[in-house]
């Protein structure tokens, strides 16, 4: 069986690569590669929210990333998108977080503008086409996961360089050919349905879940969240993310969210009380997709929709629920002094060890970053190697790293 169900342009893999057994769709290859890459069993070792290790309950970039996928799988194949592709596109979303979560990337930031800025996004990118060790170029060169051209197009969130924001962007100048290739006759900036799909999928995952996380960690007592001066707070935080939208709607969006039937009034570590909790999870999880499923339908008919063929359409009302929610794990969890403490010394431990590794590079380095480092053209390439090694790393063993390229424990 050859790879025909899905368009021949779709399909294309930038090194020509024919399938292995007769019977898999070139999406169900893709998803394969990616939920057997090292690059997404490391993620169990990396931030969400939360810090791993904290307790056994919360979730790390890992258990995030499935739970990404089962929402966009859902959504995607309740509109016509190939369920695959799209739970590939939500496997592969994270896969470029550094340790830390978003302190360690701030901190990779702040060393990379020599070398053209350091993003998440535009790092899952550089894994999914060059560093992830599967397949190579007659040329000798890795291309990564080798994943087919629409399956890159869904993973990518933010379709732009650093040129167009410095803050957001989805690829470096030394990816920009393989970027070129699969957004080849797209128009600039614009996204396909499947990563769409991803991104809200994203949203949902973490805005429900770190609340779930936060009042089991016990960082929120739900019961706050009824008083006047956290309310104003908490709104006031949702509103400086969501500058569009005045503090009245985020007000009336936390009422709608506290008033529903499902909501929990209250966590104190029983069996039922988590039932109630995790429920709560369920139910918002549901709403949310349910709304964008039901708007885009309302918006498009009863067609099947994929690629170009339409856009997600998601009630700016839930947008709003779900803005509150991600105030709350910003403010419970994120704000606190404990966790701005950790920030700073995590901040230092990536300056640091940057510096490490830089220095004794490329002896620094393991052997999968060695060549890239000596074929680097000039300083800047070999900081985007250094980047890349640093960025690889899990919280627990960018601490050990430190400690052992310091000499101290």
């Amino acid at each position: 069986m050859t790879e025909t169900p899905e368009p021949a342009r779709d399909t294309q893999r930038w090194v020509a690569e024919p399938a292995k057994r007769p019977g898999r769709t070139a999406y169900q290859r893709d998803r394969a590669r990616v939920l057997h890459s090292s690059a997404l069993r490391r993620l169990a070792g990396k931030t969400q929210v939360v810090v791993p290790g904290e307790s056994d309950f919360p979730r790390t970039r890992l258990t995030h990333s499935l739970e990404c996928a089962q929402i966009g799988r859902e959504i995607g194949q309740a509109l016509g998108n190939d369920p695959d592709l799209v739970e590939t596109a939500c496997l592969a979303h994270d896969l470029g977080h550094p340790p830390f979560g978003h302190t360690g990337e701030a901190a990779l930031a702040e060393l990379a503008e020599p070398c053209g800025g350091f993003e998440g996004n535009a790092q899952s990118l550089r894994i999914l086409t060059r560093l992830e060790a599967k397949t190579f170029s007659p040329e000798g060169r890795s291309v990564g996961l080798n994943l087919t051209r629409a399956a890159l197009d869904a993973s990518c969130k933010y379709p732009w360089g650093p040129d167009i924001d410095p803050r957001k962007f989805g690829v470096y100048a030394d990816d920009r050919a393989v970027f070129d290739w699969f957004r080849a006759g797209v128009p600039a900036g614009t996204r396909c349905l499947e990563a769409q799909v991803m991104d809200w999928s994203d949203d949902i995952a973490y805005s429900v879940h770190d609340l779930e996380d936060a009042v089991v960690a016990g960082h929120l007592r739900l019961d706050r969240l009824s008083a006047r001066d956290e309310r104003s707070a908490l709104v006031a935080l949702a509103a400086s993310r969501f500058a569009t939208v005045g503090t009245g709607e985020l007000d009336a969006a936390l009422d709608r969210l506290v008033a529903l039937p499902f909501w929990p009034v209250g966590y104190d570590g029983s069996h039922r009380s988590l039932a109630r909790l995790k429920n709560a999870t369920s139910q918002l999880i549901g709403r949310f997709a349910r709304a964008a499923e039901t708007a885009t339908r309302d918006a498009h008919g009863a067609a099947e929709l994929a690629g170009y063929g339409g856009n997600l359409v998601v009630p700016v009302e839930v947008r709003l629920e779900c803005e509150i929610l991600k105030a709350v794990a910003d403010r419970y969890v994120m704000s606190g002094d404990a966790a701005t403490r950790r920030y700073a010394v995590q901040r230092e431990l990536v300056h640091e060890l940057v510096e490490l590794v830089q220095g004794g590079a490329p002896a620094s380095l393991e052997p999968l970053f060695r060549p890239g480092f000596e074929a680097a053209a000039d300083d800047a390439a070999r900081l985007r190697v250094v980047l890349d090694q640093v960025a690889s790393l899990t919280d627990v063993s960018a601490a050990a790293w430190r400690g052992r390229l310091s000499g101290s424990p």
